[in-house]
């Protein structure tokens, strides 16, 4: 890698939480551009809330490492190098503090994915029970991402200093709503004054992000070495699609000039993220689970099945009818340029990592669309096997009788729920008793139709059961 010791490196501005490979490839990517387009310092601190191994993959390498575009007919790599640090917050949260505190950050950012909010997905308000929020009302030194924003914060206000701005990157709606909202809670319960400072002070601008980022697999770590010449323990593979829209409201106007690095600065995202959670984030949801079920590992692979093809195309027919596009946005021609992105065969985003942790993204991804639908009578066939579908992969057998490695923090409660049940609608039942994903009312809706798609879906496997609900 190249020696970041030669040059001048930025001044740390921003401290980001959860740094995995999307934020690597993505917002890195863009504070790169916007400090090569405007200078300013607005070099990176990252924090790795769980695991050691990013920060001892990047520390070698002086925090550099390669990003990889990855088109069908071209690879184009470059050297990202605006990290400063990574810390490790079970070692030393007192490290992340202090990081946090200091006068010249500006801005912390996060992308902990929708279960790192520690918040209930059907009501999108912070869960008390939660054994990381409990820890964090009781102890100064926190364990989650939300007990070290309000930490922080509090920190910041003991000593004088401006709170930054908290800047969720998680596709959430309303992602910055959501985390103001988690962080008041946490801080009231705390201390309510600093929750009424946070509030008057604080700024949680919303976003949404867009690119498709796989997980790094060796494989990938032995074709970028070849690529460049070089040994890199860390790069991160990204389609050459980005998109990142921002509501331009940070504390005291401070910020990287993003648009200079194609972000898009705006007063209201609410139109981008509905359009990309459902469009795109829905259907990779259905795609996820049907496609695994079916045998397929990756959505390239699903995605060019003729089958799944077909039914994506319907899911889309029915989900679109729920959104509202942005001003200049037709909703075909965006459906059209997700089917190419999905059929990107250098892109191996595999189904088994996008079906993680469905409990925290159903409500979001497919339920929200499922209620507007139910409630302006449209049908929605496709959707209701798509909720099937993620009921039967998180019971936790396959097809073929395979044990499926699922990954979700709810998966033992689905788990216990479901063991005691074979049949489909049993099993519906049981699941849609979960209050953490489904309110009562939308489980009494929804129990009749999934039910009805649930059986189909066990008595005829997910390919034929995509294929009839097209037909």
């Amino acid at each position: 890698m190249p020696d970041k010791a030669l040059k001048l490196s930025p001044a740390t501005g921003i401290v980001h939480l959860g740094l995995g490979a999307f934020f690597r490839a993505f917002g890195c990517v863009y504070v790169a551009d916007a400090m090569a387009a405007s200078g300013g310092d607005w070099g990176i601190v990252g924090v790795s809330l769980r695991s050691p191994n990013t920060r001892d993959a990047l520390r070698p390498q002086d925090w550099n490492y390669t990003a990889v575009s990855l088109a069908e007919n071209d690879v184009v790599s470059r050297q990202i190098d605006v990290l400063n640090d990574v810390l490790v917050a079970p070692e030393n949260p007192m490290a992340v503090l202090a990081a946090m505190i200091d006068p010249a950050v500006k801005i912390v950012s996060l992308t902990v994915t929708e279960k790192g909010y520690c918040h209930n997905p059907a009501t999108g308000m912070l869960n008390p029970d939660h054994p990381d929020v409990h820890h964090d009302l009781t102890h100064d030194l926190p364990v989650s991402a939300v007990g070290f924003l309000v930490r922080a914060l509090q920190m910041r206000r003991a000593a004088g200093i401006a709170p930054f701005t908290v800047l969720s990157c998680d596709n959430l709606p309303e992602n910055g709503r959501v985390v103001r909202g988690v962080v008041l809670d946490m801080a009231r319960r705390i201390d309510p004054d600093l929750a009424d400072w946070i509030e008057a002070e604080g700024r949680f601008p919303c976003t949404m992000v867009d690119r498709i980022t796989p997980a790094t697999t060796q494989d990938d770590i032995a074709r970028v070495e070849t690529l460049t010449g070089v040994p890199d323990a860390a790069p991160v593979m990204h389609e050459p699609f980005s998109q990142w829209a921002i509501v331009d409201d940070f504390v005291g106007g401070k910020r990287p000039d993003l648009a200079a690095a194609g972000a898009e600065m705006v007063a209201d995202v609410t139109a981008h993220e509905y359009m990309k959670l459902r469009m795109l984030n829905g259907t990779h949801s259905a795609l996820a689970y049907t496609g695994y079920l079916a045998g397929h590992k990756t959505i390239d692979q699903t995605i060019l099945d003729p089958v799944f093809a077909t039914y994506t195309r319907a899911l889309w027919a029915e989900i679109m009818p729920a959104v509202t596009p942005p001003d200049g946005v037709n909703l075909d021609a965006y459906a059209d340029a997700l089917y190419e992105r999905y059929a990107n065969p250098a892109i191996r985003h595999r189904t088994w990592q996008i079906a993680m942790d469905g409990s925290q993204k159903l409500p979001q991804r497919l339920l929200g669309t499922l209620r507007e639908n139910i409630a302006a009578g449209r049908p929605s066939p496709g959707l209701y096997l798509a909720v099937a579908a993620w009921m039967r992969y998180v019971s936790g057998t396959d097809e073929t009788g395979q044990q499926i490695d699922v990954r979700d923090p709810l998966a033992e409660q689905l788990c216990c729920i479901t063991a005691p049940h074979e049949a489909p609608a049993d099993i519906v039942t049981a699941m849609l008793s979960v209050r953490e994903i489904f309110d009562e009312d939308l489980a009494g809706q929804l129990a009749e139709p999934v039910t009805q798609a649930a059986q189909r879906l066990w008595a005829a496997g997910a390919r034929q059961s995509a294929q009839e609900v097209t037909t």
